[in-house]
């Protein structure tokens, strides 16, 4: 017999955990505790740096790739560096973000990670 692991929530149960009275969310048999809107950020924030790590990757080698295979056409060789370009200043921003995320945390004593 198969189990059903729909949750079982109300919109009361969501309004309270909202407001910060807990509220237990049982999937299947198994009681959960509900996440809070910041523990679902700090559940994604890792993977968000990952996926913006891998495009930064793909850009840079699509970048790389349009500049060697451009033949010396002027106009090729200026997209290809604007793509390497732009890469390389989204690897400044994902790197930046990281770092103030991570004082953000020393400062205001939380957790996000």
């Amino acid at each position: 017999m198969k189990q059903n692991f729909l949750a079982q929530v109300n919109f009361n149960d969501i309004y309270n955990r909202l407001h910060g009275e807990g509220v237990d969310i049982k999937v299947g048999t198994r009681p959960i505790q509900a996440a809070t809107p910041a523990d679902l950020i700090s559940t994604i924030i890792p993977y968000l740096y990952v996926i913006a790590g891998l495009i930064l990757f793909a850009f840079l080698i699509i970048g790389g790739f349009g500049y060697l295979t451009s033949g010396g056409d002027p106009e090729k060789i200026k997209a290809a560096g604007g793509k390497i370009t732009h890469a390389l200043i989204g690897f400044l921003i994902i790197f930046l973000s990281y770092w103030l995320v991570q004082i953000l945390e020393i400062v205001l004593g939380i957790q996000i990670f």
